[in-house]
């Protein structure tokens, strides 16, 4: 207690913020506080404020056992970008009326101690799920690209990722599931199919692709909006949904049966390469 009473005297601190856990010991260092200032003048008490501690989902006091790690195993292994989690943190224990994302530059003008809650927080990883998809939709495109190169590795195609981010990101709760869902893009022939995307593809889904595959060959435009109204005039002279064509062409393309929408999908693999997979997959 002596020892950190002096420290904080020569270090010239004025605030003194930490868990409620330390509560008691304000009031074994404040009476050696007031014997120095009583001995020798110049030893102000410092301002106290004890915070809540955080809880695991069960409310009991945070620990290993409930998962908590390092910051970068959320950043590298969770796909957690580090603005949502600064968000995150600083909500668990503090607050500025019903907001929910502050911003770094937002947070350092409107921090006050007033703010600071008074029970517990219970850390809830859906809750910085949901909160981290907030910041991959508002993030540039160009930084989320790069961040997914990363993880799928040298065979991925950055300038192709920031054409895809658009119909990625929306739904994706963090980066993992970013690089997931742009796997297909890289995807190398003959694609494997997960156990649902092959069930597609039995003798009915393939004649069905190669019914699509020979109207899709005679688009000139390779929009999403003319793949759109070519399939759904296909759709409609067979007597068929829509989702009828959707889904065997989702599995032929990306080996899954989910997907961005399946115009986004022909347009970012192109007219090559999305002819080639459908017939590939053809009867």
């Amino acid at each position: 207690m002596l020892a950190v009473v002096v420290d904080d005297h020569d270090m010239g601190v004025t605030h003194v913020i930490r868990g409620d856990d330390h509560l008691n010991n304000a009031f074994r260092q404040l009476p050696i506080i007031r014997a120095m200032d009583a001995i020798e003048g110049g030893w102000p008490d410092p301002v106290y404020a004890h915070v809540p501690l955080i809880h695991g989902p069960d409310g009991a006091k945070m620990s290993k056992r409930h998962g908590a790690v390092g910051v970068e195993a959320y950043r590298d292994e969770m796909g957690v970008l580090p603005e949502a989690l600064f968000n995150y943190l600083l909500r668990l224990g503090w607050g500025h009326g019903d907001r929910e994302e502050i911003s770094r530059e937002e947070a350092i003008a409107l921090f006050d101690l007033d703010g600071v809650g008074r029970s517990p927080s219970r850390f809830d990883l859906k809750k910085l799920q949901h909160l981290n998809g907030h910041y991959i939709r508002e993030a540039e495109d160009s930084r989320l690209a790069e961040i997914v190169a990363r993880q799928l590795g040298p065979d991925s195609d950055v300038d192709r990722l920031v054409r895809a981010m658009p119909v990625l990101k929306p739904r994706a709760r963090d980066t993992n599931e970013l690089a997931e869902g742009a796997a297909f893009l890289f995807a190398r022939r003959p694609l494997a199919m997960n156990e649902k995307a092959a069930a597609l593809l039995d003798d009915a889904g393939r004649a069905l692709l190669t019914t699509i595959a020979g109207r899709l060959a005679a688009e000139n435009d390779w929009t999403s909006e003319a793949l759109e109204a070519t399939t759904k005039a296909l759709a409609e002279e067979l007597g068929l949904g829509l989702g009828k064509l959707a889904q065997p062409m989702r599995a032929a393309l990306t080996g899954t049966t989910t997907s961005p929408g399946i115009f986004d999908v022909l347009v970012l693999l192109g007219r090559e390469e999305s002819l080639a997979r459908i017939e590939a997959q053809a009867a």
